[in-house]
């Protein structure tokens, strides 16, 4: 279900999320529940990740507990959280079961986040073809291009340049999301060697599954200094409090 009419009064609901803000002593809003499981490609990248979230929780008002263990995926731990956040996991790694807890979870109206390799996982699931959008495909070498923001007014792109340079691992896709999604931004294939997706290339999308639940995919991530960067910490910051939104 395509996410129409909905960015600007759902921006409403929160402030600019913070990327390096005083740690807030408040209970938390809400839990997220961060996935690291790597069946396939495993990141450098991921203890680096896993840090930001954790800062960017404490910072931002929201817990963080953090696992690769999924088991975690019954329908009565996962009502402890508002949020699952596919953080760089690759290949496949929920059984039946969990994917049927997910899946539930999900269509009760909570959220979903998927970062970087996120679209590299679970490719015979297609519940989850549905969630993050679109599926890994191919990238050159890590790179800089240019970021153009098509959706300035959402958390999750709030505060960034409407062209944003940076250096990432820069996604293809096995299909253009863009009928199905509300892309945010796009990738400038012009801007760096070896894209092949064209003129339209969205780097980072959100969207409504059945039930409500919203969900947000960033293709950026790869590097170890993404996750130092206050842009893309502001960016993940926003996507996570966004798709908490009641």
């Amino acid at each position: 279900m395509r996410l129409v009419g909905t960015l600007v009064a759902v921006t409403a609901l929160f402030a600019a999320p913070s990327a390096s803000g005083a740690t807030t002593s408040a209970a938390p809003m809400f839990r997220a529940l961060v996935f690291t499981k790597t069946t396939g490609y495993r990141h450098d990248s991921i203890p680096a990740a896993i840090a930001a979230v954790e800062q960017l929780g404490a910072q931002n008002g929201f817990a963080v507990d953090q696992t690769e263990d999924a088991g975690a995926f019954t329908d009565a731990n996962l009502a402890r959280y508002r949020v699952v956040v596919f953080l760089l996991t690759t290949g496949d790694v929920l059984d039946d079961d969990q994917q049927s807890a997910m899946q539930r979870f999900v269509e009760a109206g909570n959220g979903w986040v998927g970062v970087h390799s996120a679209a590299d996982t679970e490719y015979d699931w297609p519940y989850y073809g549905v969630l993050v959008g679109a599926y890994f495909k191919a990238h050159p070498a890590v790179q800089q291009a240019s970021v153009h923001i098509e959706a300035p007014d959402t958390p999750a792109t709030a505060g960034l340049p409407s062209t944003w340079v940076r250096t990432d691992e820069w996604y293809d896709f096995r299909t253009n999301p863009r009928p199905d999604v509300t892309v945010l931004a796009t990738v400038d294939e012009s801007t760096y060697t070896g894209g092949m997706m064209g003129a339209d290339h969205p780097i980072a999308w959100t969207h409504l599954s059945p039930g409500g639940g919203r969900a947000v995919y960033t293709a950026m991530g790869h590097t170890i200094a993404s996750y130092a960067d206050p842009l893309f910490r502001g960016h993940l910051a926003g996507a996570i409090r966004w798709v908490a939104g009641r």
